[in-house]
């Protein structure tokens, strides 16, 4: 026998609560900061603490950057504002919900 979502009840392969959860998240908040020696940092806020690592992961790796997460924010190397909300579309977040500054 499969085993069952505790939450939703459907088998775990058909599940949606985490894309339901993704949808219905809080605001996300997209911003640049300066580092050191004039260097440009792109911060990331709101992504949910339970897929901020993989979220973190497949920026990276999507926008060809460094970067770490800190305090519960992704930090990327560079200057990726424009970028980050078609990234973050992929990954199944709504565009309205992210907030570029």
């Amino acid at each position: 026998m499969a085993d069952t979502c505790p939450r939703c009840g459907l088998p775990l392969e058909l599940c949606v609560c985490k894309v339901l959860d993704r949808e219905t998240e809080s605001k996300i908040k997209v911003f640049q900061k300066k580092a050191k020696f004039d260097k440009y940092m792109t911060v990331i806020e709101g992504v949910s603490q339970d897929e901020i690592e993989r979220t973190a992961k497949e920026l990276k790796r999507a926008l060809a950057c460094g970067g770490t997460v800190r305090d519960g924010t992704i930090e990327l190397q560079g200057e990726h504002k424009g970028d980050v909300k078609k990234v973050l579309a992929k990954l199944g977040f709504k565009e309205s919900n992210v907030d570029i500054a």
